[in-house]
């Protein structure tokens, strides 16, 4: 295929950076530009793969956040991730490169609920991020768990994430569990993947459900607008599932158990929006909005609700897997921890008023 001097093939460099002011908590980020005109070597290979052969410098991971974010285009337009690239394919990026962080073990204290040489689980306390990122570099569960277990599995896609299999949000509280060993990451990797591994919450979300028990079935991507947000959209959106159930109704919300088909980022969140009953106290869809009270002598409730609750009221509850070396099922539970249990005493006492 022809291509004229100035346009860079798959491997050409053509990379820019641009140096940011530097701030004092943390390195000036660069921005990347990143261009190739597709060859014919690279003829059909998915977008994802196509960026990290042609150069792109980040994992497959986060080559594939860059596609769902809307910033990787193909012809000056957003692609999808299951796009295979043609030759004369003009493919472009622009993005803040991610320095590389470090993550060193902290001693810091873990509530372990469960614990041999494959596996461990963790009940985790609200305010706390699973693994490092950028703005969270330290007194992460990763952090603290490296200090206990001495070493942990590094993942092929993400080297801040070692022994990670699934997380939570830093405000939701609950049962997690991290792999020892290589083949115990591979193997809950696998169940995970497989959707066998049970996880089971307990929230209030506002309102009343019309059903007893039911499905939630939308599929979910960035906002559209609000890029750090998840929404129900079809676009560049990945299948989502939830299961709900209603364990008591209230005044003003319900108890609800909810069971994760999929593993998507805030996917119950999302999915109580999108049915009109966020959960209660979440501050990012809705759950802190005066809006969800229908009747004006409901307003003292929630204002005593939004002062019991400083969070999302969200809880991972029950955790069932395959025990990677056993091949034996195993199942642990966790009660609510102190500010869901206020917030289920406050709603009781005041049942029915």
């Amino acid at each position: 295929m022809d291509r004229s001097p100035e346009e860079p093939s798959d491997t050409a460099a053509d990379d820019e950076s641009e140096r940011r002011a530097p701030t004092c908590q943390e390195p000036a980020p660069r921005i990347k530009r990143f261009r190739r005109i597709a060859s014919e070597r690279l003829w059909g290979k998915r977008i994802d793969q196509y960026l990290i052969m042609s150069g792109l410098g980040v994992s497959r991971s986060r080559a594939a956040r860059l596609i769902e974010d809307g910033l990787v285009l193909v012809n000056g337009k957003p692609t999808k991730p299951g796009y295979r690239v043609k030759p004369g394919d003009e493919v472009t990026a622009e993005f803040e490169h991610e320095p590389e962080i470090t993550v060193e073990p902290q001693d810091i204290e873990l509530n372990i609920v469960y614990e041999d040489e494959d596996i461990i689980i963790i009940d985790k306390q609200a305010g706390m991020v699973v693994h490092p990122a950028r703005g969270n570099r330290d007194n992460t569960l990763v952090n603290a768990l490296l200090y206990h277990c001495r070493s942990l599995p590094l993942r092929k896609d993400s080297i801040i994430r070692p022994g990670v299999v699934h997380r939570l949000d830093k405000e939701t509280t609950g049962l997690l569990v991290f792999a020892k060993t290589d083949e115990a990451l591979t193997g809950l990797g696998n169940q995970v993947m497989h959707r066998t591994v049970v996880r089971e919450y307990a929230a209030f979300a506002w309102g009343d459900f019309e059903l007893q028990e039911g499905t939630v079935d939308a599929p979910i991507g960035r906002h559209t607008i609000d890029r750090t947000r998840m929404a129900v959209t079809p676009f560049s959106a990945k299948t989502a599932v939830t299961n709900y159930t209603v364990v008591k109704r209230y005044n003003v919300c319900t108890y609800l158990r909810l069971r994760l088909k999929t593993g998507r980022t805030h996917q119950i969140r999302v999915h109580m929006q999108h049915l009109g009953h966020p959960v209660v106290g979440d501050p990012e869809y809705g759950g802190r909005n005066p809006r969800v009270i229908q009747h004006r002598d409901h307003m003292p409730l929630f204002r005593d609700m939004m002062g019991i609750t400083k969070r999302q009221a969200l809880h991972a509850a029950r955790l069932g897997l395959n025990h990677p070396r056993t091949r034996k099922y195993i199942e642990f539970s966790s009660p609510l921890p102190p500010d869901l249990e206020q917030l289920f005493f406050y709603l009781e006492k005041h049942a029915g008023r």
